[in-house]
């Protein structure tokens, strides 16, 4: 093909032979500027180096493609400029990068097909393909670059971290952040741990311990269920604390410094969120009477204030299932948290449609069960209703919860009576109108831009605020969903249940039905139902029964 038109090059596709592995050409691009090229190394279970009792469960499988994905990625950074797989960031997640399928492991890369011009380099493009391709995957973790024992140690730890989170739930915690643990990250556009951090180091009130089917003892700080308050000064780590907290909903790397870290996997990020649209939200629990005479039962806006967004963000929370909320005052609207004794004075409740979620956070446990872990550095309005207040000084954790309550006993006059109606008793639960995400007729599929967008025809969902969407495979995995979310939207199914189905069907059949046989990706990584609920509820299009 030396010379020829670049369109030549779609002969490759197929399978074949290269010894090491199987190259399967899955799709070539276009010409030279565009998305470059699908291919896939195959390797037989049987003839690779993985060892046959650590792919025996699905989550086996997903700590063993991981290890894969880092080593093949690691040595595809220093060998090739036109190979490249999907890296994996400092979470563990089920990926499409690197999978095990039947009686073999896949590596899904991009190619680059080589080009002067828009004429083909066939010479270069046989080195890319038929050496250096099969050299890399024969030196991998594949095949003769394998060391067991920390395969076997990776596995082991992702184990074990989906034990422990099972553990914490059935003990009555939310969160359990692990002695030594290095919660602060280098910068704040780099995810990797800071060197010579502080060891996390639990006070010994709220230290637990937990013995693991491995054999593993961890102990740590146990957050119990209820009302959680953090405080302490500005840059002592009180921020940094709930990060790492929002974070363990995934399980970690070694070496991660956060790999003790666990949180429920149903724990929601709630913040405010200027601008963002809302359809058919019940936010009355916290914003009722207003002036305009919008119905809050039912909320709908194209542009949403502070305070309505994040009322609207915590309702869609409940709705898709949270039992635990994590909260940080410097990512909230003001009046939507707190009114102090002065505000109330001046501005008396019945003239004030807000109702502050100090005043609701209790109720929320008590009626419905779900926990607040909330991050405040400039009030002390919560302490009444706190089960537990841990300050941060320095990166190290005390209880303070006797000394706190003490302080709030000297200032009970200045609370509001307590409201005693129930408020979160009826569930939260919207039926969407036929049609409205049904993006079959468009002339493209949704698609991802990033881990912060998702194109839908000519309209963009900003997923820029979900601090717990972690990486662009799962944004891309969320766009291939839309559409199965939107055809269960028939007029009649709630949009809870919608998104659980089209989850459900994407973890039985794996990631690679959300593409079929012909479009093999390795850029999807599994999200949260929380994240693909979101995603919905942004779309400005999104109407109710």
């Amino acid at each position: 093909m030396d010379g020829s038109g670049y369109g030549s090059y779609k002969r490759l596709v197929g399978r074949y032979d290269l010894g090491p592995c199987d190259l399967v050409i899955d799709h070539v691009q276009s010409d030279p500027y565009a998305p470059p090229s699908s291919i896939r190394a195959v390797v037989s279970l049987a003839e690779s180096a993985v060892p046959d009792d650590v792919v025996a469960t699905r989550a086996q499988r997903t700590a063993v493609a991981d290890f894969l994905a880092r080593d093949v990625s690691q040595r595809l950074r220093a060998a090739s400029r036109d190979l490249r797989i999907t890296e994996p960031g400092q979470e563990v997640l089920e990926r499409s990068s690197v999978v095990v399928v039947g009686d073999a492991v896949e590596v899904r890369l991009t190619a680059a097909l080589p080009a002067a011009g828009r004429r083909v380099k066939g010479r270069a493009a046989a080195r890319l393909l038929t050496e250096e391709l099969p050299g890399i995957v024969e030196g991998s973790a594949l095949l003769g670059g394998m060391d067991e024992e920390r395969l076997r140690d990776h596995v082991r730890l992702h184990l074990d971290q989906l034990e422990l989170r099972e553990l914490i739930a059935e003990r009555g915690l939310v969160a359990f952040v692990g002695d030594g643990a290095v919660l602060p990250r280098r910068s704040g556009v780099s995810d990797l741990p800071l060197e010579d951090g502080v060891p996390f180091a639990s006070p010994e009130t709220l230290r637990t311990g937990f013995t693991l089917a491995s054999g593993r003892t961890v102990t740590g700080m146990g957050i119990p269920r209820g009302v959680t308050v953090v405080v302490g000064g500005g840059y002592h780590g009180k921020s940094t604390l709930l990060r790492a907290i929002e974070r363990g909903v995934y399980p970690h790397l070694a070496g991660d410094g956060r790999e003790w870290v666990l949180t429920v996997p149903d724990a929601a990020s709630i913040r405010a969120e200027d601008g963002r649209s809302a359809a058919g939200v019940d936010i009355s629990p916290f914003i009722s009477g207003l002036p305009s005479g919008a119905d809050t039962t039912a909320f709908t806006t194209a542009n949403a204030s502070g305070s309505t967004s994040q009322a609207t963000n915590l309702a869609e929370a409940l709705e898709a299932g949270a039992s635990a909320l994590l909260i940080d005052e410097d990512t909230s609207a003001t009046n939507f948290m707190i009114r102090d004794r002065a505000m109330r004075e001046l501005i008396p409740d019945g003239a004030e449609p807000i109702t502050p979620f100090v005043d609701r956070v209790r109720a929320l446990f008590d009626e419905r069960g779900v926990s607040t872990i909330l991050v405040a550095g400039g009030s002390g309005a919560f302490f009444p209703v706190a089960d537990h207040v841990v300050a941060m000084s320095a990166y190290v954790p005390e209880e303070v919860t006797g000394r706190a309550r003490e302080i709030a006993a000297r200032h009970a006059a200045d609370l509001p009576e307590p409201d005693d109606a129930e408020r979160f008793g009826r569930p939260f639960r919207r039926v969407p109108a036929r049609g409205c995400l049904d993006v079959s007729g468009h002339r493209k599929p949704p698609r991802s831009r990033g881990r912060e967008t998702i194109q839908v025809d000519r309209d963009d969902i900003d997923l820029a605020y979900l601090s717990q969407l972690v990486d662009a495979a799962q944004t891309a995995a969320i766009a291939l969903l839309l559409g199965r979310v939107g055809r269960a939207l028939d007029g009649g199914t709630a949009l809870d249940r919608a998104v659980d189905e089209a989850l459900e069907s994407a973890r039985a059949e794996g990631l690679d039905g959300l593409t079929g046989p012909r479009r093999i990706r390795g850029d999807l990584a599994m999200p949260r139902r929380h994240e693909l609920h979101a995603a919905v509820s942004r779309y400005r299009r999104l109407a109710m029964r």
